[in-house]
């Protein structure tokens, strides 16, 4: 398995993107549902648009199987930057196979060689597996303080 960073003008690496988000999308820990053709149609563009944005995709025999979103900040209580990971998915036909692990590892080496204080990301309370593989990775704990809410527009 290879992972890389994706290239947002490469029209293989931005199908790879849309396909695999969308497969997570239709499963529970996303919307259980397709994402829209609006989101479809905008995704290469929006990703291209903020320079804070970084997507790894993990490759295994010339096929893209997974997919890390990263969004780089700046923790203003650390005075350092940060990464999070916004979505980490893997093909249903691929997983458990450490292909999210592996995304997520490499997400961390880049987060430490940037000087990060911190790697943070999002899980839907229901998604038992993406629970258990970030907490075999170091999150947490689940009792945080801290909540994520979010408002749609």
């Amino acid at each position: 398995m290879e992972i890389l960073a994706a290239d947002l003008q490469n029209p293989a690496h931005l199908a790879a993107i849309v396909e695999i988000i969308d497969s997570y999308a239709q499963g529970p820990g996303g919307q259980n549902a397709p994402i829209s053709q609006q989101a479809r149609e905008n995704m290469g563009e929006g990703l291209r648009k903020y320079a804070n944005i970084e997507v790894l995709l993990a490759k295994e025999n010339e096929t893209f199987v997974g997919i890390a979103v990263c969004k780089w900040g700046f923790s203003t209580f650390a005075g350092k930057p940060y990464l999070n990971i916004h979505d980490l998915a893997v093909l249903p036909t691929h997983r458990g196979k450490g292909i999210g692990r592996t995304l997520m590892r490499e997400a961390e080496e880049r987060a430490k060689a940037a000087g990060c204080a911190k790697l943070t990301l999002e899980v839907h309370d229901s998604n038992e597996g993406a629970k258990r593989l970030y907490a075999s990775e170091g999150y947490g704990p689940w009792e945080s303080p801290t909540l994520f809410v979010s408002k749609a527009l």
